[in-house]
């Protein structure tokens, strides 16, 4: 059964934003739906037995637009996504992904894909499932770079291989119809940009192995054991000293370390100059927790409001889609496509 309701919403002033938005400078003329659905939720919550659905939003009065200054402090937001300053989508909402990914397939040889690290680890640990998508899942990411013509990429060390896949393509695609895509750089951070596992300090961190692997979302003391039990070595002076070759255990706690904290590997050596294991490896733990803990409490208040997810990746995946499509506009211009007509 279907019950309509119909509320009157009036005051002074107004400003109708998107429900992420930090500084939007322009009020929409009516309020979002989201908007409309947190109004009927405050009034009538009944979250089990209604589910909001906005039919229609009319305006009763003439909108008067006014313009007025206000003091914005500038906050750091740590650790935290704005909506507003990256957006924040899903891939298979923008089909400009998909298609492009197709198109760059036709310029990325058969030895370059075969020649991918990350596919033939994956073939050794699948065999029974060495699939199409798999083998020419590099074009895509390639695609899901050179839509948005960025200057650098943002990577670990262990996905430069797709990042210079991804140059050579570009580059090969520019020299064949003339300048289409930027050629990316890399960005791979001085520390961190490979962590490896807790449990086996000579292979990179992976969820297939959870014991051995920090997961955004691991409750803090999950965290604190899974450092606890960290492999690091035998030694017992001079413990805590970076070594990549002989102590990799050490090492890559160190790493994680200097990451979440900032500290030089010099500085964490002196720190627990004298110290055992049993003092740094909990320390390493606590520093994490810390880390993750706003990125963690938020994302708990995010996956609790449904409404806002939808809003958010909605809104982005529309942001983002204007900014592909013109890329993928010229692309198919250089090749010889017929461009749609919508």
């Amino acid at each position: 059964m279907k019950d309509e309701v119909c509320l009157e919403v009036w005051g002074d002033f107004a400003c109708f934003t998107p429900p992420y938005s930090k500084v939007e400078r322009l009020t929409y003329p009516v309020p979002t739906p989201s908007a409309v659905r947190g109004i009927l939720s405050s009034i009538f919550s009944k979250p089990v037995e209604f589910y909001w659905q906005v039919i229609r939003i009319e305006v009763l009065n003439p909108i008067r637009y006014i313009s007025f200054q206000r003091n914005e402090v500038k906050s750091t937001i740590s650790m935290k996504s704005d909506p507003e300053k990256s957006i924040l989508f899903i891939q298979s909402h923008v089909h400009e992904h998909a298609e492009l990914g197709w198109i760059l397939n036709c310029y990325t040889m058969f030895g370059e894909l075969s020649r991918m690290t990350q596919f033939k680890d994956k073939c050794a640990k699948n065999a029974d499932n060495i699939n199409g998508g798999l083998f020419t899942y590099p074009s895509l990411m390639a695609a899901d770079i050179l839509l948005y013509q960025p200057d650098y990429v943002p990577v670990g060390e262990d996905q430069k291989q797709h990042c210079e896949l991804t140059r050579d393509v570009a580059i090969r695609f520019n020299n064949i119809y003339g300048e289409t895509f930027k050629v990316p750089e890399p960005y791979i951070p001085k520390v961190g940009a490979r962590i490896m596992s807790l449990g086996v300090p000579t292979s990179k961190m992976s969820k297939s192995d959870p014991q051995g692997c920090v997961f955004v979302m691991d409750k803090p003391e999950d965290i604190a054991r899974k450092f606890k039990r960290a492999v690091t070595d035998s030694d017992t002076e001079h413990c805590v000293h970076y070594d990549l070759q002989n102590k990799p255990g050490v090492s890559n706690l160190m790493s994680i370390y200097s990451s979440v904290t900032g500290k030089t590997f010099d500085e964490i050596e002196r720190e627990f100059d004298g110290q055992g294991y049993g003092a740094f490896k909990p320390a390493v733990g606590e520093a994490v927790i810390e880390a993750l803990r706003p990125i963690r409490e938020e994302a708990e208040r995010m996956i609790a409001d449904k409404a806002y997810l939808k809003d958010v990746y909605t809104e982005g995946a529309r942001r983002a889609s204007y900014v592909a499509s013109k890329t993928l506009r010229k692309v198919y211009k250089r090749v010889g496509l017929v461009e749609k007509p919508f």
